[in-house]
């Protein structure tokens, strides 16, 4: 079972965090400072931490800096009510995994929470990974579907690996942009569905399953044919 630490001072929020991670099958521990949210943070003991931006005793900037200062590579999901790009910039360079804003879409953040999992476990650094008949090499960079080898640019092969590493799992387009591309989602932009569109015609050639699906007002994903 994935064991979460919730570091939050706000208890209705905090409350909904703990109730929508633990009817996934989560454990999970809550905290409502930062000081002793460092400490239970430092201990190693958690999967994954979710960790609001403003909170007493330790502000959150400062308590993932102590963390990756100390070594201490747990995957952070930050969640504040500061939402400017300026704030998300300063929150993934202190050391944030992940960045989300307030009001909480508690389905997104559970989504979150899943990939940072995911990120976190030992098949997650294998050199080969694959789904079906596809297969990504991440030291070649290189990309087959059955015995035909994809030609890809960089961004598609990112784009790829990033729906194989989380496949079955509906990526929002906010997740996808901001994991791949690495910088906030502009949602006037288009720029994901047409280079999903470019992939799509390189993995799913006429003739064989589609993989790459779209879930209607929802994302992404990519699942076995």
């Amino acid at each position: 079972m994935p064991r979460v630490l919730t570091i939050e001072d706000d208890a209705v929020v905090a409350g909904e965090i703990v109730a929508e991670l633990q009817s996934r099958g989560n454990q999970v521990d809550w905290v409502d400072n930062g000081r002793e949210g460092l400490a239970r943070a430092s201990s190693g003991d958690y999967d994954v931490i979710t960790l609001d931006r403003m909170l007493p005793g330790l502000d959150g900037l400062a308590l993932v800096t102590s963390l990756r200062n100390a070594g201490v590579q747990t995957p952070v999901l930050m969640i504040s009510a500061l939402s400017d790009v300026d704030e998300r910039v300063r929150g993934l360079r202190a050391g944030g995994d992940d960045y989300l804003t307030k009001p909480l879409a508690p389905d997104e953040m559970a989504a979150r929470i899943d990939v940072l999992l995911r990120r976190g476990q030992p098949a997650a650094r294998t050199t080969v990974l694959s789904v079906g008949d596809l297969r990504l090499d991440l030291i070649e960079r290189s990309a087959r579907r059955g015995d035909v080898e994809l030609d890809l640019l960089p961004i598609e092969f990112r784009l790829l690996e990033f729906l194989v590493r989380n496949s079955g799992q509906v990526l929002t387009r906010t997740m996808i942009f901001e994991r791949v591309w690495g910088y906030h989602f502009d949602p006037g932009t288009n720029v994901i569905d047409v280079h999903i569109g470019r992939l799509r015609r390189k993995v799913d050639p006429p003739g064989l399953p589609a993989m790459i699906v779209t879930v209607r007002g929802s994302g992404y994903l990519l699942g076995m044919p």
